[in-house]
């Protein structure tokens, strides 16, 4: 059944998520101001005209909070959410049963939404603008189909990808937000919260030490905290202070710019490059990770640091990385150890 493909995640019972982590309401969402202020708004118009939002797309690098920002919007619309996933909706059948339940005003969230397939996708165009569906009543030679009318929703899209959407796809969502990575500051006060949340004691300088490692990400920032709060239980620490917040990063390979050991490879073997620069194929054999891999996960936090740069021919060092190179273990080594 395709109703078990997804959830319905906006009870007001419902027991809050990942350990009461994800934030509750949209004020209790650290960063992404400007976001944040659109989707209020934009929430607050379709309140006041008694219509249903209009169709979001949120774009941005993996774990800068675009689920938790969904389960947002639809405590904020008093509306239920429904989730699925791009890959779990391969045929248009499989969605026909999700839009054939929806109420009216409901938020249906596809996560990975550029994964979906073509004739899926089209099969959402439609739905999305006249909110109707095409419904086969007959196989074969005599197959026919019934347009049935569906209640308005709200569609919610999150893509890591947003340039692999269709333009035409793209383009029948009325609201589009980009998620950025998150400075420093915003990511100590998230854990500053995770920390009250998880009962730890965590000091200032601790703090600023995780943030400024975890990549521009809360995600990663929170998995970071709580590999430090297992290391504070067995030794007994009744703080996690700067000392022993870099002693656990060490031990998971982390160095002072957040770089973990698959990174220092992607630099090591762009640094012994015969010519300078390799193709994300190459890079990907070379480190035994898969390609979309190494351009989703490691490749971005290595652009912002200005460590490499893309040109035409590949991926090659920047003047900041070569000057790295010399002075930084490359792999096999643990970080601390520079």
């Amino acid at each position: 059944m395709i109703a078990s493909t997804f959830a319905q995640l906006n009870r007001a019972d419902a027991a809050p998520e990942d350990g009461e982590l994800r934030p509750q309401t949209l004020d209790e969402f650290i960063g992404q101001e400007r976001t944040i202020d659109n989707l209020r708004i934009a929430v607050q118009a379709a309140r006041m005209r008694g219509e249903p939002l209009d169709h979001v797309l949120l774009s941005g690098l993996p774990g800068l909070g675009k689920t938790t920002l969904c389960m947002l919007l639809a405590r904020e619309c008093s509306r239920r959410l429904h989730t699925t996933s791009g890959p779990a909706l391969a045929r248009p059948a499989d969605l026909a049963g999700l839009l054939t339940g929806l109420e009216q005003g409901d938020l249906l969230f596809i996560d990975e939404v550029h994964r979906l397939p073509i004739a899926v996708e089209e099969y959402l165009y439609s739905a999305m603008e006249d909110f109707v569906v095409d419904v086969p009543i007959d196989q074969g030679l005599g197959a026919r189909t019934v347009r049935l009318p569906i209640q308005p929703f709200t569609l919610v899209g999150a893509t890591t990808r947003e340039g692999h959407l269709t333009a035409a796809f793209r383009g029948r969502f009325g609201i589009h937000e980009k998620l950025e990575a998150y400075p420093v500051d915003h990511l100590v006060r998230i854990l500053q919260r995770t920390a009250r949340i998880l009962g730890l004691s965590l000091g200032a300088t601790a703090a600023a030490c995780v943030a400024t490692r975890a990549r521009g990400t809360p995600r990663i920032a929170n998995r970071l905290l709580r590999r430090l709060r297992d290391l504070a239980q067995v030794r007994g620490a009744p703080l996690v202070d700067q000392p022993l917040a870099e002693e656990g990063l060490a031990r998971l390979g982390i160095d002072d710019l957040g770089l973990e050991e698959t990174d220092r490879r992607i630099l090591g073997l762009l640094h012994r490059s015969d010519h300078g620069t390799l193709g994300l194929k190459t890079i990907g054999a070379g480190v035994g990770e898969a390609e979309e891999t190494i351009e989703e996960v490691y490749e971005p936090h290595l652009l912002r640091l200005e460590l490499i740069r893309k040109t035409p021919r590949g991926r090659e060092l920047t003047p900041r990385g070569r000057d790295w190179c010399r002075t930084h273990p490359l792999s096999g080594a643990s970080p601390h150890e520079a």
